[in-house]
Formats: C-alpha cells, structure tokens, sequence
C-alpha cells in the first residue's frame, strides 16, 4: 500500500476529501470478516474510492455494508485457499482479518502474508499475549483489549497517569 492509499485514509477519517489525485490511486483490499469493524472498516474503504472484497461465512454479515457499498461480497470460510482467491487475494494490495476468532485471523493472516504474498497484512488479536507473540513473529496485529483498557485507563487518570500504568503492564 503506498502512501497515498494513507493519505486518502486519513482524510476519510478527517471527514475531508482526498485530492482528486490521491483518490486515482486504488487499492485492492480483501477483508475477512464483515462483523461491525469488518463492515465499518469495508464502508470506509469502499468510501475512500477503493476495490473491496469482503469474505464472511455468514450472508446475514453483509446486511451491515451500506446499502451503496460497490464492492464484492464473498460468503465462505476466509482460511479456505479458493475463498481467498475468489475474493482478490492474489491481486491484493493489503489484507485484514477482524473476525471474532483469534485462530481464524491468525492463519488466514499467514496464508495471505506466506501463500499470497500481500504487501499488507494486518490481523486483529483479541488476547494481548497471543498478540505480542505472533507480533514478534512477523504478523502486523493489533489488539483491541490492550488498546480498549489503554482508552479507559486514559479516560480515568488522564493521559500521563495512564501511560505510566500502561509502561508497568508492559513491564509485566
């Protein structure tokens, strides 16, 4: 993904618009996942002037894109080769697992960054020491428990009193 697919992120979250220039350059992300932040982040994307492809195995899932999203829809289980392929994967530029599994974003993630060869993966880990082991092993992750508590912390004491807290977890 080059920089200016960053830019034009930034600006959706900004609620800007990108330059007619930085809307030019298309990325081709497949997501794995249509949960909230599958679909919320497919509808950004899509929104953004993106190719998305989106891979559930539920179709309900997809009743949470917006009712203009122009991207593609795939039901099926996103470890699975031939979904993959049939939703992108080996044209895409970036790759996201959010589903609810932990397992399941871990190893589509790896099929997608070792098989695939995606430029960009990014999985999404619910288990802060599953998270920083596979982080150290070479996967992109996040970690929404550790960055939900971090959001609270802060919240609670104040920005200097939390990342104090946050630096002693870290230490642990």
């Amino acid at each position: 993904m080059g920089q200016s697919a960053s830019q034009g992120w930034y600006y959706w979250r900004e609620g800007r618009q990108p330059s007619p220039q930085i809307r030019r350059q298309q990325v081709k992300i497949v997501i794995l996942g249509c949960g909230r932040v599958g679909a919320t982040l497919a509808n950004m994307m899509d929104r953004a002037g993106h190719q998305v492809s989106v891979i559930d195995y539920s179709s309900e899932a997809f009743q949470r894109l917006d009712p203009d999203f122009k991207g593609e829809t795939i039901l099926g289980n996103g470890v699975d080769e031939d979904i993959l392929i049939r939703a992108g994967i080996k044209e895409a530029d970036a790759f996201a697992a959010v589903t609810n599994g932990d397992n399941r974003n871990i190893m589509a993630s790896q099929i997608a960054k070792e098989i695939f060869h995606v430029k960009k993966v990014v999985c999404r880990i619910y288990d802060p020491i599953r998270e920083r082991t596979y982080h150290e092993l070479g996967l992109e992750t996040f970690c929404p428990t550790t960055i939900g508590a971090q959001m609270l912390a802060e919240a609670l004491l104040g920005e200097p009193a939390a990342a104090k807290a946050a630096q002693q977890d870290e230490k642990q």
